[in-house]
């Protein structure tokens, strides 16, 4: 494994949120062969019903992460 010389401290709070989202979906690209767990698949299907039950009840994303990076910006 290649590491390289990134000082993530020296990111912002929004570039870093955003460093770990294409991290994680890099790596989600490339795992759609591992099998998941009982309680993997038991909590996907508890959460696809309580979709199900009530279609609204979430909030978007970006309104969840502009709360996020909000409250960063605050303490941070």
């Amino acid at each position: 494994m290649q590491t390289t010389d990134l000082d993530i401290s020296k990111l912002s709070v929004s570039e870093r949120i955003q460093l770990a989202e294409d991290l994680w979906e890099s790596v989600a690209a490339d795992t759609g062969d591992l099998p998941l767990s009982a309680a993997q698949k038991a909590e996907l299907e508890r959460r696809l019903a309580d979709l199900e039950r009530d279609p609204g009840a979430g909030e978007p994303w970006e309104d969840v992460r502009a709360r996020i990076e909000k409250r960063l910006a605050q303490t941070g």
